[in-house]
């Protein structure tokens, strides 16, 4: 098993793990259910597999059937994730991240959500000593 930090997932790993943090636990049967498109159930079972090799989920064997649950709390896999768009996309710079979120983007944020990422700044100073 690989160490999840340092693991990237394809866009439908990333809906497996997304119905896995929703629902807590599901069979193979119930991640096809909540799958868009039409992938075959031998295509979950491998994706499964796939991202218990990578450490993303575990099973448990209830009778005869695999109950797959996540393996990484769902916070650190997003602290990931973010991590992995910042380096590959904003040369690990924070500062380009809010650059372009108050860009282009930052027009569709309300006056409520600058409020509040101001007040992060802010905080973020506070206990950097800055």
């Amino acid at each position: 098993m690989t160490n999840p930090s340092h693991t990237v997932l394809t866009r439908r790993e990333r809906q497996i793990m997304d119905i896995l943090y929703r629902r807590g636990r599901a069979t193979a049967a119930e991640v096809l259910e909540d799958l868009s498109g039409t992938p075959s159930s031998s295509t979950v079972r491998t994706q499964l597999r796939v991202l218990e090799e990578k450490g993303h989920v575990r099973h448990e064997e209830e009778g005869l059937r695999y109950v797959y649950v996540p393996a990484v709390p769902r916070r650190a896999a997003r602290k990931s994730a973010l991590r992995h768009l910042v380096d590959t996309f904003f040369d690990g710079s924070a500062e380009k991240v809010v650059g372009a979120l108050l860009g282009g983007e930052g027009a569709r944020l309300s006056e409520d959500e600058l409020t509040r990422i101001a007040d992060l700044v802010a905080k973020a100073k506070k206990e950097s000593g800055r």
